[in-house]
């Protein structure tokens, strides 16, 4: 018997078959093999067609049965990750009544800080954990501002994953985590944010059904069945955003331990017990997948970091190199320090834990006698791990403390080079799993029985690769640190 996992992303549609009894991964497959299409009519909108969604789901199930040889009949429960913030929005039939305006649409940006600033950043530090920003809340607003006629005919407001469980089971219903990622929750009232609703003039039966992200929250039933190709009755288990989701696939849970993700961009998602707000311009706090109603909070703290390895990959594309290997193996050849060369790696857009400035990505202290492009793959090597070192000092003024760092196997995190200098920085272990978001899901569909210890082995036992461990002799990383540092502080001033 198997659990599927699917992680609906704004790039692709990734689904994932798991062993029931061993949690062990039996196949992931990718719909479409290129990337989905992507709406922009104006510049910083993003928007997609939800039924697309649906259309490459179903497409991917078709490829996971057909190539391992599984019936509808073996799929025995579902877990759902997807990308956060988006917003669906469904007439009385449960039509979409417009594309999803997805997480990187920034239209509603002046929306949220225009309520960040008249609601009062107490009230939303205390009770929403952030600024309303430009997250679902607002976007809704934004589409009762400038689509009054649309706005007439919503029934319900789904997040990404709340609209495919629906797909599959005519059922609309949502979490609380997922509630929390829109700017919907009241932390410190332990329900749903009323005074934001009224704030925005957002009706609260728009609001979907709350279910908990461990458990029974639909079935599919006969069309979504016909349409998936799973059996009618297969449970939904488990739904979560994508971030938590992936902290969710490295066993992290508790206070004290953090996971991080190095692909185009970079994120640290942070554990932490308190409400306690200090950074909400520069981090974001979600409730995890593991918070409960009543119970002592498990908060996600998420700092994300544009400029990430889409640094590395415009140097791949641009510098004579043939690939990622040969750039590692030039900057190996070169001392901690680059020799003085220094990459500011901000070039993906304005910085959130900068204060939102877009410094832009900067190549500094370069001599045209010495330097070549070796030095210029360790610096950005470099630089990159500086921006997370950077990042988890943002986080640690906000409360968080590490015990465990757990990361998955990204192309960053596979560079001896970048892993070494964050866990020497940090004075900190971090350990490598191989694992995806939507084999995370799919073993999360057996969270339901609460058996966290089980599901940790399953990660421990199938995905660990590696652990980095800090060296001995920190002095030239921190001097490297400290001279990386004074440049972007030299850039932020001006």
């Amino acid at each position: 018997m198997y659990y599927l996992g699917l992680d609906i992303g704004s790039s692709s549609i990734k689904a994932a078959l798991v062993a029931v009894a061993t949690g062990k991964r039996i196949g992931v497959v990718q719909e479409p093999e290129s990337e989905m299409g992507m709406l922009a009519i104006k510049n910083g909108w993003a928007e997609q067609d939800p039924d697309d969604w649906w259309r490459y789901v179903c497409a991917a199930i078709s490829k996971l049965k057909i190539a391992h040889n599984i019936t509808a009949a073996e799929i025995t429960g579902i877990g759902i990750s997807y990308q956060m913030h988006g917003l669906v929005l469904v007439d009385t039939d449960g039509k979409p009544i417009r594309p999803s305006i997805i997480w990187c649409d920034s239209r509603a940006v002046e929306i949220g800080n225009q309520a960040f600033e008249e609601i009062g950043k107490d009230q939303c530090n205390a009770h929403l954990l952030n600024s309303p920003a430009n997250f679902t809340a607002s976007k809704l607003k934004w589409v009762k501002q400038n689509e009054s006629e649309l706005y007439k005919r919503i029934d319900k407001f789904m997040l990404p994953g709340d609209y495919i469980a629906y797909k599959f089971s005519n059922t609309i219903n949502t979490t609380i985590s997922g509630l929390s990622e829109g700017i919907f929750w009241d932390f410190k009232k332990d329900e749903l944010a009323d005074f934001l609703l009224d704030y925005y003039g957002i009706e609260k039966s728009m609001v979907p059904d709350i279910v908990e992200t461990f458990g029974l929250q639909s079935k599919v039933d006969e069309k979504g069945a016909r349409e998936s190709g799973l059996a009618p009755g297969t449970p939904i288990c488990y739904r979560a955003g994508d971030q938590p989701n992936n902290a969710l696939s490295l066993n992290v849970f508790n206070p004290g331990e953090v996971a991080g993700t190095g692909g185009t961009s970079g994120v640290f998602y942070a554990i932490t017990d308190s409400l306690s707000v200090k950074e909400s311009a520069r981090v974001n706090n979600f409730a995890h997948v593991n918070y409960k109603k009543g119970a002592a909070p498990r908060i996600g703290k998420l700092l994300c970091i544009n400029g990430a390895g889409i640094q590395y990959r415009w140097l791949l594309n641009n510098l004579d190199v043939s690939s990622y290997e040969e750039m590692n193996a030039l900057a190996s050849d070169i001392p901690v320090g680059s020799d003085g060369v220094c990459m500011i790696p901000f070039g993906n857009g304005a910085e959130r834990m900068l204060n939102n400035r877009d410094v832009g990505s900067r190549l500094v202290n370069i001599n045209l006698n010495n330097h070549g492009k070796a030095h210029i793959c360790r610096a950005a090597l470099e630089g990159i791990a500086f921006s997370f070192v950077y990042g988890m000092e943002i986080l640690k003024s906000d409360g968080i403390k590490i015990n465990v760092l757990r990361v998955g196997n990204d192309n960053l995190f596979r560079s001896g080079i970048f892993s070494n200098t964050i866990a020497t920085l940090l004075d900190q272990d971090i350990e490598i799993y191989d694992t995806t978001g939507a084999i995370g899901a799919a073993r999360a569909a057996g969270l339901h029985k609460s058996d966290f210890e089980k599901f940790g082995s399953y990660i421990m036992e199938n995905d660990y690769v590696k652990t980095f461990m800090p060296i001995a002799d920190k002095t030239p990383y921190v001097e490297a640190y400290e001279t990386w540092k004074k440049e972007l502080e030299l850039i932020i001033n001006t």
